[in-house]
């Protein structure tokens, strides 16, 4: 094997990763949003509508699944809106949604560097070549 065909299955590996690493936490995100706002420690008894934030996590999966870049760089953008969700609601909620709250402060932590490392690894890739 050459250094050549190392670097490109080390490249292919790291894509594979981070891009694995993104759906897992988007997963993550919508598999937590709704077992939070409609069963575990929703707003309201029975449910709350909140679980509808979920919707616009499902768009991003079928780009991250053919590995578009676009959906990378807006996602990217997009979780801040779920970060900002959960820091306010691990500072406001009480009882279990806090912990919920500081556990979607996390999914989103590792999806946003998911997202930038897959960004910089595969233009790094197109810069060396």
């Amino acid at each position: 094997m050459h250094a050549s065909e190392s670097s490109t299955d080390t490249h292919r590996d790291r894509v594979a990763y981070t891009r694995w690493l993104a759906v897992g936490s988007v997963l993550g995100l919508i598999v937590l949003g709704l077992a939070w706002e409609l069963w575990l420690a929703p707003l309201r008894p029975g449910g709350s509508w909140l679980a509808l934030k979920v919707l616009p996590l499902c768009i991003p999966l079928a780009g991250l699944l053919r590995n578009r870049m676009y959906t990378y760089r807006w996602l990217s953008l997009l979780v801040w809106v779920y970060f900002t969700e959960g820091a306010v609601r691990a500072y406001s909620d009480r009882g279990l949604s806090t912990q919920f709250a500081l556990a979607e402060v996390a999914l989103c932590l590792v999806l946003f560097a998911a997202c930038v490392l897959h960004v910089r690894i595969r233009l790094g890739k197109a810069s060396h070549d």
